[in-house]
């Protein structure tokens, strides 16, 4: 019993172990038809700092999100993807208020997760989040999450 009761904590122990990658986000890649506006949404609207693409490909524009987590944009014309609200890219900040005052200043329409124009959804956790869309039709949210 006490044999068996070892093996099957040994297991569980490397089990456990095993699973425990510690992942982050690296990238997120979106294929994009119109590279010049969907890049300059991302960094002119969004905010995110465009960074250099290590060949200088031209059919790549890349941005910093926050430390090493990046936003990749690839330019492709003959490639249609679906898009749907729920398939988003998501962006938290402490500063919601001011970034929705922005999009309001500069007519960008934005919606809560329902649909209706300029609202703003609550979940259940207390967090706030709008959504909106790229100029290639690519949903993302933006949320006032707080750090865990």
């Amino acid at each position: 019993m006490k044999k068996t009761l070892f093996i099957l904590a040994f297991i569980t122990f490397f089990i456990a172990k095993g699973q425990s990658y510690n992942f982050t986000i690296d990238h997120a890649t979106l294929i994009v038809n119109d590279l010049k506006a969907t890049g300059e949404f991302y960094k002119n609207i969004i905010g995110l700092q465009e960074i250099e693409h290590p060949t200088k490909d031209p059919n790549f524009r890349w941005f910093s999100i926050q430390g090493n987590t990046q936003l990749h944009l690839i330019y492709k014309d003959a490639v249609v993807m679906k898009k749907h609200k729920s398939s988003h890219i998501c962006l938290s900040t402490n500063q919601l208020d001011s970034f929705i005052e922005n999009l309001n200043n500069k007519n960008i329409s934005y919606e809560d997760w329902p649909g209706e124009k300029g609202g703003i959804t609550l979940r259940a956790d207390g967090v706030r989040q709008i959504y909106l869309t790229d100029p290639e039709g690519y949903w993302i949210e933006i949320n006032d999450a707080k750090d865990l």
